[in-house]
């Protein structure tokens, strides 16, 4: 009978602890989406200085995450943290495209490979919002400039031959941003057609 209480006295004193972490994790996760999406809005609207300090606390944010998950890899790898580091990496990923300097990869951003990879899959849908914006303020050679790289994105994610479960949701990432590149690259072309533009 000792035996049996002393397990199950181990046991619930784990799960206690588990249970903490894993609330505590699923806060941060809804902070960070928070953050992320905040981030983007900085973005848009061309507050530029403002977003790169938010960009850094949120690093900051994602980074504490995977460390506080490090010893619970069943949380880290659950699909609530993934959305929640992929909004990470579409935000921070969207502000160095802008800003022209080089995409990070996921070890510079401290987040796994899978979720960096949802999130540069996600990357596209956001720049093909600010390709069209770009055409809006008729600025065609910058609209051109951000279809290359939701090319590349897409080029990137197609050649990934991996099974579902290895990549999960990658491959519909991929067929999405073959869509948006495709009707992105045909209103540039057809904008290109009709009107005066600046060459790219």
């Amino acid at each position: 009978m000792r035996g049996i209480e002393r397990a199950l006295s181990a046991i619930d004193s784990y799960l206690r602890e588990r249970d903490e972490v894993r609330e505590e994790a699923f806060k941060l996760t809804r902070d960070i989406v928070r953050a992320s999406k905040t981030l983007v809005s900085l973005i848009f609207r061309g507050e530029l200085e403002e977003a790169e300090r938010r960009a850094q606390e949120l690093e900051g944010a994602a980074r504490e995450l995977v460390r506080k998950l490090s010893k619970y890899p069943d949380i880290l790898y659950s699909g609530l943290v993934y959305n929640g580091l992929s909004e990470y990496v579409e935000a921070a990923l969207l502000l160095d495209v802008v800003r022209a300097r080089e995409v990070r990869t996921h070890e510079e951003l401290g987040v796994p490979p899978v979720p960096y990879l949802q999130g540069l899959g996600d990357l596209v849908g956001e720049l093909r919002r600010l390709a069209l914006e770009k055409v809006r303020e008729g600025n065609l050679p910058e609209a051109w400039r951000l279809a290359r790289v939701m090319e590349t994105i897409y080029f990137s994610l197609s050649r990934l031959e991996y099974p579902e479960p290895l990549i999960p949701g990658v491959k519909h990432k991929a067929d999405v941003a073959r869509r948006l590149l495709d009707e992105t690259i045909a209103l540039l072309v057809h904008v290109e057609s009709v009107g005066p533009h600046t060459r790219r």
